[in-house]
């Protein structure tokens, strides 16, 4: 399976990252930050493994009903379907950054207010159904083969990682033809000459086409997050919150029309009425702001990416044993690893009801063990194995709730996430 190559790659990119700092002195990374966009990542390809997106038109069809040529799989047709690709994706990024239903699915890539390497790995899974056909008839009436699409999209996605990073300045020449570290910052930043520019995927001459560049200045440096601040390290609040917020708005409208609208207008328009019945609190000076950072002790920062370890082993499992495992119990997998990074998020949001997640959990996972006396088929593989994740289960309940009853209910952080 590709991903046994792909996210040791991505991690090993992050430490070095890492290490590149340290010695650089550069402020650009902080742990729970990073922990949390680790597991943002583990649910977005949880998500994109299991396949819970709705492909409404797949591209095979697209190709197959109004391809006008039949054209074989050279290298320029390589060339031309990557092109294509990121000509779609600049539009379905601009339609995310200014369409309000749409910024649900791409306000989790832009909830860090860091920017680096582990900032590119908070991807979607709110995105249930994938419009992306549309932007993709050009190719498809040029005929560009299916399995040359397949094959351009994963690199085409691999090519975007790269450039989530300060510590890469200007590039030259570069900065003319393709996206990089700074066009990236630019894109990321809350500052309002910055505000939704630099779209572009790969290719930063669709922005320059389309009226949507804007160097990064010296003058102005970038400030990371979104304008109305999420707070939170839980990855599922941060995919939803924004639809929620849609939800109440379009509720509490007075006018029909605006309970319509909402959906469609640009992102972060609301009602006139209930602008003033419920406000919401916006980033006026992002110099000022004070970045999301709960006080926990270095020991349940540990405990955290310990948890974070444990669940990356039970994803790579699941993910290697798909086909044993099959369906139902490939979903019911995906689901509590789902519960896992629930868990171990609101832990990290010192959210005063994570001892109860985590305990559900625990109980979820070694009621299963007890019942059926396995695992997923995890007895086929060790013994050992299957009592090594009975006593993990049991231990993390301990441990997550003696954190509770020794430091988060003595802290004033107990926020509701």
């Amino acid at each position: 399976m590709a991903l046994n190559f792909a996210i040791p790659i991505f991690v090993a990119l992050i430490v070095i990252e890492m290490i590149a700092a340290a010695r650089m002195n550069a402020d650009v990374i902080r742990s729970m930050d990073t922990l949390a966009s680790l597991s943002s990542g583990l649910t977005n390809v949880i998500k994109d493994v299991l396949g819970l997106t709705i492909i409404i038109i797949s591209y095979a069809w697209l190709v197959d009903k109004i391809a006008l040529f039949e054209i074989k799989s050279t290298i320029a047709v390589y060339v031309l379907a990557f092109v294509g690709k990121d000509f779609a994706g600049y539009w379905i990024h601009r339609l995310a950054h200014k369409v309000n239903y749409f910024w649900n699915h791409h306000i989790v890539h832009h909830s860090s207010e860091e920017f680096n390497l582990g900032c590119a790995l908070r991807q979607s899974i709110s995105e249930w159904f994938s419009i992306t056909f549309i932007f993709l008839i050009p190719i498809a009436l040029l005929g560009v083969p299916t399995k040359v699409v397949a094959i351009v999209g994963p690199l085409h996605l691999f090519a975007q990682y790269w450039y989530h990073t300060r510590l890469i300045g200007k590039l030259g020449w570069l900065e003319r033809v393709i996206v990089t570290p700074s066009h990236h910052r630019v894109h990321h930043a809350i500052n309002e000459v910055y505000l939704d520019r630099n779209l572009s995927q790969v290719f930063i001459i669709w922005d320059k086409l389309f009226g949507t560049f804007q160097e990064e200045l010296e003058a102005v440096a970038p400030v990371y997050g979104v304008k109305r601040p999420v707070r939170t390290w839980n990855p599922f609040i941060i995919n939803f919150m924004h639809l929620w917020q849609l939800i109440k708005d379009a509720w509490h409208a007075d006018k029909y029309w605006d309970k319509l609208r909402i959906w469609f207008m640009p992102t972060g328009w609301r009602p006139a009425d209930v602008e003033v019945k419920f406000p919401l609190p916006v980033i006026e000076d992002e110099y000022a702001y004070q970045k999301y950072d709960p006080k926990v002790s270095i020991q349940l920062q540990v405990w955290s990416w310990a948890q974070y370890v444990f669940i990356f082993a039970m994803t790579m499992y699941l993910f290697n044993r798909l086909a044993v495992i099959g369906i139902p119990g490939i979903f019911l997998y995906g689901f509590f690893l789902f519960l896992c990074v629930f868990a171990q998020t609101m832990l990290m949001d010192t959210n005063r009801y994570a001892w109860l997640v985590e305990t559900t959990k625990s109980a979820i996972g070694l009621t299963v063990i007890v019942v059926t006396g396995d695992w997923f088929l995890l007895r086929d593989l060790s013994e050992g194995f299957l009592f090594a994740l009975s006593a993990y289960f049991l231990m993390s309940a301990l441990i997550v709730n003696y954190f509770h009853f020794t430091e988060l209910k003595s802290t004033k952080a107990l926020q509701v996430a």
